[in-house]
């Protein structure tokens, strides 16, 4: 168990090969109520849509999240309700955004928001922006990947695909869930909180991250588990350049360790 928790947390954005950013990521931390959030959102729909549409998701989230964590007579269940509440908040504004555009204009955004209390984690996540969990040197996704990759990697498992086709599949990228303001088929709000100890990284990103496999994730958070959150972040960032993919999407990034005060 953690004592009270500082919270270091790193947030990177990039471009990518994209022509415009469409990711929006933002945190904070309140220290009165020993807590703080991570918010990741991954937006589609083109120039002037997916932009505005992880705007929208982010500003959402801040919202409803700050209003509640500045409460003084905070409970954890108002904390757990307001996670919720911010995803369809964030979908009530995409869908009032999109009425006001011309007939057949699209966008969406991914969400995937966490908060920190103490240090336990709960999270709400809609899309596949990865969640992950580094502990014991040992990387894991902790978070549904509301796409179709969970679906072709179960072909992979079954002798259905082999390996390579999997990963260039061409529906591999569809979303099986996401905000653009109307039902959202799944949600991913687990009521019980993740314990945190103190050596656990989380990672939030957009899906711009795994253009680095899981595998070379986890590499370099062993050689670096020990540095500031920024310092990780960092090195995720410099081995996706690095990798030089002329498809290389929009990346967030956001690292977050807790230590003892």
């Amino acid at each position: 168990m953690l004592a009270t928790p500082a919270y270091d947390i790193a947030l990177i954005l990039d471009q990518g090969q994209r022509d415009t950013q469409e990711d929006a990521v933002a945190s904070r931390v309140f220290d009165a109520a020993n807590a703080a959030y991570v918010v990741v959102a991954d937006g589609m729909g083109g120039h002037a849509a997916g932009e505005v549409a992880s705007d929208l998701v982010v500003k959402s989230w801040c919202e409803v999240l700050d209003a509640v964590l500045e409460n003084p007579e905070l409970t954890e269940n108002t904390l757990l309700d307001a996670l919720p509440m911010a995803a369809m908040q964030a979908n009530a504004a995409v869908a009032g955004y999109g009425d006001d555009q011309q007939q057949g204009f699209n966008m969406g955004s991914t969400l995937l928001g966490v908060l920190l209390l103490g240090n336990k984690v709960f999270w709400i996540s809609i899309g596949d922006s990865p969640l992950y969990l580094f502990r014991n040197g040992v990387l894991s996704q902790i978070n549904e990947d509301h796409s179709m990759a969970p679906v072709i990697d179960a072909q992979v498992t079954r002798g259905e695909l082999s390996e390579a086709e999997a990963q260039s599949h061409p529906d591999r990228n569809q979303l099986t869930s996401v905000i653009m303001g109307a039902a959202i088929p799944k949600v991913d709000c687990p009521e019980d909180a993740l314990e945190l100890t103190t050596d656990d990284l989380l990672i939030l990103g957009s899906d711009g991250l795994q253009y680095l496999g899981n595998h070379d994730i986890q590499s370099i958070l062993q050689d670096n588990a020990s540095a500031l959150s920024q310092d990780i972040a960092d090195s995720l960032l410099k081995a996706l350049i690095a990798k030089g993919d002329p498809d290389q999407d929009n990346i967030s990034i956001a690292v977050i360790k807790t230590a003892r005060q």
